[in-house]
């Protein structure tokens, strides 16, 4: 059970870590566009990523894919971009207009699974129980993920209901300053390649 708790904590710390604003910035991406009230398709969409990541992740760990660092740490910046950028264009909100999002967070996770694979291929290689290593990663990755968007969707609402912000200003707005940090992530990386 103690190796459950260290690879939680890692998992946790994944999402949870100044260090790790690139996945914080794709998650914010991702749930600008719900509500409080769309709890369950935000759930659904958080699952996604974490579904997504954990393929490549156990792919990366079994060396089954490998992917060179540099250009991992160039494509999630890329990744944010894409998202903050599709939300500019969302005008109805339904769960129909933006079910995109649920195909932005599975195939999206994918290339963010392969920016910790890496380091957690070594931390499991000398690990007996890679399966139980890699669960306990993903359900850290998982609560971490809810968490903050738990507390972003609350912040959103009150933000929203505090200053009577029209949802599609309040989607451009957060969507515009994610979509320019990422935007220079992307610069600042490109030069690694």
């Amino acid at each position: 059970m103690s190796d459950f708790g260290l690879y939680f904590g890692i998992g946790w710390d994944h999402i949870m870590s100044w260090d790790a604003l690139d996945h914080l910035l794709f998650v914010t991406a991702l749930a600008t566009i719900y509500y409080l009230k769309d709890w369950k398709q935000v759930l659904i969409l958080v699952t996604a990523f974490t579904i997504g990541h954990s393929l490549t992740l156990v792919m990366s760990v079994l060396d089954i894919i490998r992917f060179p660092s540099n250009w991992v740490e160039f494509l999630i910046p890329c990744t944010i971009v894409i998202t903050a950028f599709s939300n500019l264009f969302q005008k109805k909100f339904t769960p129909k207009s933006i079910r995109i999002n649920y195909f932005l967070a599975l195939f999206f996770g994918l290339i963010h699974g392969l920016g910790f694979a890496n380091t957690i291929r070594f931390m499991l290689a000398s690990d007996q129980n890679i399966g139980w290593g890699l669960f306990a990663f993903n359900v850290g990755l998982e609560a971490g993920q809810l968490v903050v968007v738990a507390v972003f969707l609350l912040a959103a609402q009150a933000i929203t209901s505090v200053f009577n912000i029209v949802r599609r200003e309040w989607v451009i707005f957060l969507s515009a300053a994610v979509f320019s940090l990422s935007l220079q992530m992307v610069f600042q990386r490109i030069s690694s390649l």
